[in-house]
């Protein structure tokens, strides 16, 4: 990392990336990418002394999460799930308003007697018996799935991470429960989903998040807090 440099991630594709670039627009700090158009790299017109590196949402998480950028755009459940020490090396700056989505507990709608998260410990231990095996919870968020399930109290489960379309795993025979996130809810009603009552993980949206790990300079938290600055201005 170039000490000279503060280093920003913002997303690399998708409505989030969009939304980071109008909100900048409108704070007069235009990005703009440097070199060819599907590449990696930007720069903020008129702020010589910021590099933009345009990564996936996942990814900006995990780099703020090891120090390799000093600041960058992502969704607070990514921060949530980048590490248990997250909230030790990473600090939630500014709540931006936009990408909003629930990290939930969906359960198969038939499960008429399951309401909350205290009903899958007795689910889990019918199911073993019946089946020989532990409830499958197909999820992404495996840390905030292993660390709300223990606050909650709920052991006879195993998770089997998914790389897709988790709503689907259900119907598909790969899993009876999903940890996921959802805006409207349409897609968990369409797969015959529902949340659990007291099923809420975490209430995301996009952030502006600061690393606490990465080589901070005089000169590049400077330029950060100009950059919070300005986004504060607009957003008034």
């Amino acid at each position: 990392m170039n000490d000279n440099l503060l280093r920003l991630a913002l997303p690399s594709k998708g409505r989030l990336m969009e939304r980071a670039g109008e909100l900048f627009a409108n704070a007069g700090m235009p990005i703009r990418k440097i070199g060819h158009e599907r590449g990696y790299r930007g720069e903020i017109t008129g702020r010589p002394g910021v590099e933009i590196a345009f990564l996936s949402a996942a990814e900006i998480a995990r780099q703020l999460n090891l120090g390799r950028v000093h600041a960058g755009i992502t969704g607070e459940d990514l921060i949530a799930e980048s590490g248990r020490d997250g909230a030790t090396r990473i600090e939630l700056v500014r709540p931006l308003g936009f990408g909003r989505a629930d990290v939930v507990v969906a359960v198969p709608e038939c499960w008429l007697d399951v309401s909350k998260m205290g009903d899958l410990e007795e689910v889990a231990a019918v199911f073993f018996r019946e089946h020989g095996r532990r409830l499958r919870v197909a999820t992404k968020y495996l840390n905030l799935t292993r660390r709300f399930f223990s606050q909650k109290g709920v052991t006879g489960y195993r998770i089997v991470e998914s790389l897709g379309a988790t709503e689907g795993t259900v119907a598909a025979g790969t899993a009876e429960i999903i940890v996921d996130i959802t805006s409207t809810g349409t897609t968990l009603k369409a797969n015959h989903l529902r949340v659990l009552d007291d099923g809420l993980i975490l209430k995301s949206q996009a952030m502006l998040a600061r690393s606490k790990t990465a080589p901070w300079s005089k000169g590049n938290q400077a330029e950060m807090d100009e950059i919070v600055s300005r986004l504060e201005t607009a957003g008034r």
